[in-house]
């Protein structure tokens, strides 16, 4: 039995054009013509056609497609492998995402009500990229410090917030004087610093060893909406994020040999 395009348009919810596109493409051409010369369909193209529009809702590309209906036998089932594998990296990517966005339901739901006004006093300009908070929370996911850090920053009050960042701010000019004046990153009054940041963390936020501080520090030199966090653009110098990094992983060595006096709190 032959179908025209419009029978085949509405049997398969596919537009005319698709149709005309697939016969371009070599996908799927009718494997007759009517008298007039209009395309018809065999049972054998539309079983073609259910075959494509498997492989599209799928998410493979027409030139994969193509390269599967040549000869399924021999290609279907290794592209259905790989694609299989893709979905479930998918579906896992999606479902933290999904995590990650009642995460934030959450905070916003028991977080700090502030004005625009309001988080500019707070906050000034220390802003908070929404894309590398987002990937941060997928980074660590499966932290128990993240999750601490994220109730513990929603309890927050907005006077906990100021002192919080009156504490960076004051913390920020001694590290900007340090790193202006030339001293070491390894030296000591870096790395007390360092260690100063180290303590503001596990007081506002969670228990932050000296190894997670490294983690923490090869952030910052990495990615600058990282550093943003601590350093805001307009008072940030060549090289500063570096020798933050430097001067945390000299405080870790100096925990490791037993050569601080300082404590958690």
């Amino acid at each position: 039995m032959s179908y025209s395009v419009g029978q085949v348009s509405a049997f398969a919810g596919v537009t005319v054009r698709t149709l005309h596109h697939y016969d371009k493409a070599g996908l799927l051409s009718p494997s007759g013509r009517s008298r007039t010369g209009y395309r018809l369909y065999s049972d054998a193209d539309l079983a073609r056609l259910q075959q494509i529009l498997f492989y599209r809702e799928l998410g493979f590309t027409l030139d994969e497609i193509t390269e599967i209906v040549r000869d399924p036998e021999a290609n279907a089932l290794e592209y259905l492998t790989a694609r299989q594998r893709q979905l479930s990296e998918e579906i896992a990517r999606l479902r933290q995402l999904s995590e990650v966005a009642e995460r934030a339901i959450e905070v916003q739901r028991t977080g700090v009500s502030l004005t625009p006004q309001e988080r500019f006093e707070v906050f000034g300009e220390i802003t908070f990229d929404l894309s590398y908070a987002t990937e941060a929370e997928l980074k660590w996911a499966d932290s128990e410090g993240q999750r601490e850090s994220m109730a513990r920053a929603a309890a927050h009050t907005k006077e906990d917030w100021r002192q919080l960042m009156g504490e960076a701010a004051a913390w920020r000019a001694e590290l900007l004087a340090a790193f202006d004046e030339g001293e070491p990153a390894d030296g000591r009054r870096a790395t007390d610093l360092a260690e100063e940041h180290r303590l503001h963390i596990s007081h506002w936020f969670t228990s932050c060893p000296p190894d997670m501080h490294g983690r923490i520090a090869d952030d910052f030199a990495a990615d600058p909406r990282a550093f943003a966090l601590v350093v805001p653009p307009s008072q940030q110098r060549p090289g500063l994020a570096a020798y933050l990094c430097k001067a945390v992983h000299a405080n870790a060595a100096r925990h490791a040999g037993g050569r601080t006096g300082s404590e958690e709190e």
